[in-house]
């Protein structure tokens, strides 16, 4: 058993060395956005807070999932939502478009769905 977990930590290892050496390691998003001072960059976080988002969403419409397991996601899309809020001004910031200001009279996290209508 020990052996097989040396070989996977070296394959990991390998691998992992790799990437150091082609520069491809994937990039982290800062943990505040005004660290941010791109703004293509501000936007490229942005869409990876939407994207996971939607991932957690679909997780949520599972049927299967007990109570807990659906308290704590919905806890990871809040938390998301907040974060995605903040990356929004920090783009209105840098000069790019103000995507709170695009979806009026509309759930600015739910596209199409009526701002009366919440379920996060």
């Amino acid at each position: 058993q020990a052996r097989n977990a040396e070989k996977a930590m070296t394959a990991l290892a390998r691998f992992r060395q790799a990437q150091l050496e082609e520069g491809k390691v994937k990039e982290r998003r800062p943990f505040l956005a005004s660290e941010c001072s791109e703004l293509p960059k501000a936007e490229k976080w942005r869409r990876q807070i939407i994207s996971e988002i939607s991932k957690k969403v679909a997780q949520i419409q599972n049927a299967g999932l007990g109570e807990f397991k659906i308290r704590d996601l919905n806890d990871e899309i809040n938390k998301l939502l907040r974060e995605k809020g903040h990356w929004e001004y920090r783009i209105k910031e840098l000069g790019g478009p103000d995507y709170r200001g695009l979806t009026t009279g509309m759930n600015p996290q739910l596209p199409g769905v009526p701002s009366e209508c919440s379920w996060f």
